[in-house]
């Protein structure tokens, strides 16, 4: 049976094309809710060119002012377009106005939408633009706080003399980068360089058609691998709508989620071989049930909720309300608690 420590959600940060402000600032509000429901994370995706957040730096950066006590995290930032010094300095900013809560989540590869962003975010041609792990290497190194220049390199800036680093600096950042890993490799990789393991509702297909053999797969060779000097996190998600707090319409809306992708879960998708967990949709019970069902959530003690696209912000609203009271307490899951939390019935 699964034992849930860390229960956390991923949101995309929905909001309309001609009203932005509202679609954040209700964002900022589902992340001050989760936190007086006792999840210990809330992460957010970085996506460029849609409807949702685009600077997860900057998003969680006001995050820090509404919450207390709840990790603050991206799944994740695409870092083939960003600076990996530039990048550093947001998320070390982040991290310090936070009081260390921040959990830094990266991918590499190819970013998308390339074909429409290389030549606005890159001098020359994009094309001969290094998108591999290096560039995360970098990133790390930097939040390290690793000198530049030899001993003897000074800056004079107002008021001090100092040798030269990312600035601000804070120390422990660089023990909480996360990397987004769908395959064997990138898991592996991700061990190797003592990042911690994001993996979702989607893996490759290497060596198994069923998803979740193929996933456990990756974990075990996650933990198999690992090389940091700290201890390995691995944040599991799946997509989790309980219909117990919902009306008739909406769940009836809901359940036509869960059907307009359920053929993708039945084989192996594209050259790839890419594979799709089934979306849980349904009571608390028949949550509860797959959950336990699901290996490979046996396998963690940190899960993640994947929440939609596209809904409400009152459907956010009643899915974390819902697995917090209802589903999350069966999987040994206790809710952290604060000295400001308010009860939320």
């Amino acid at each position: 049976m699964p034992t849930i420590r860390s229960l956390a959600f991923l949101t995309p940060g929905n909001f309309l094309d001609d009203d932005p402000a509202t679609g954040l600032e209700s964002t900022l509000g589902l992340f001050a809710f989760a936190e007086r429901l006792g999840y210990q994370g809330a992460w957010v995706r970085q996506r460029h060119l849609e409807h949702g957040i685009s600077s997860a730096a900057t998003f969680l950066a006001a995050a820090t002012q509404r919450t207390r006590t709840i990790e603050l995290g991206t799944a994740v930032i695409p870092i083939g377009y960003e600076s990996p010094f530039r990048l550093g300095e947001d998320l070390a900013t982040v991290d310090v106005l936070s009081h260390g809560r921040l959990q830094a989540g990266l991918s590499a590869g190819t970013p998308p939408h390339l074909e429409l962003l290389g030549e606005k975010v890159f001098d020359g041609d994009w094309r001969d633009v290094d998108f591999s792990h290096a560039r995360i290497e970098r990133l790390a190194d930097g939040l390290r706080g690793t000198y530049l220049g030899d001993e003897d390199t000074r800056i004079v800036s107002p008021g001090n003399v100092q040798r030269p680093r990312l600035q601000p600096h804070s120390p422990g950042l660089v023990r909480r980068l996360w990397y987004g890993a769908a395959s064997r490799a990138s898991s592996l990789w991700a061990a190797e360089h003592g990042l911690h393991l994001l993996t979702g509702n989607i893996v490759a297909g290497e060596g198994s058609d069923d998803f979740v053999t193929a996933q456990r797969a990756n974990l075990a060779a996650f933990r198999a691998a690992w090389a940091g000097a700290h201890t390995p996190r691995v944040a599991l998600g799946r997509v989790v709508v309980p219909t117990d707090g919902a009306d008739r319409a909406t769940r009836e809306r809901y359940r036509e989620y869960a059907r307009s992708r359920h053929e993708r879960t039945l084989a192996p998708v594209g050259p790839r071989r890419t594979l799709f967990a089934p979306d849980l949709v349904g009571s608390s019970d028949e949550i509860v049930e797959r959950l336990l069902a699901d290996d490979a959530v046996g396998d963690v003690d940190e899960l993640r909720l994947e929440l939609p696209y596209e809904l409400t912000a009152e459907d956010y609203e009643q899915i974390l309300h819902d697995v917090a009271r209802l589903v999350a307490p069966r999987l040994g899951w206790q809710p952290a608690t604060t000295s400001e939390a308010v009860a939320v019935p």
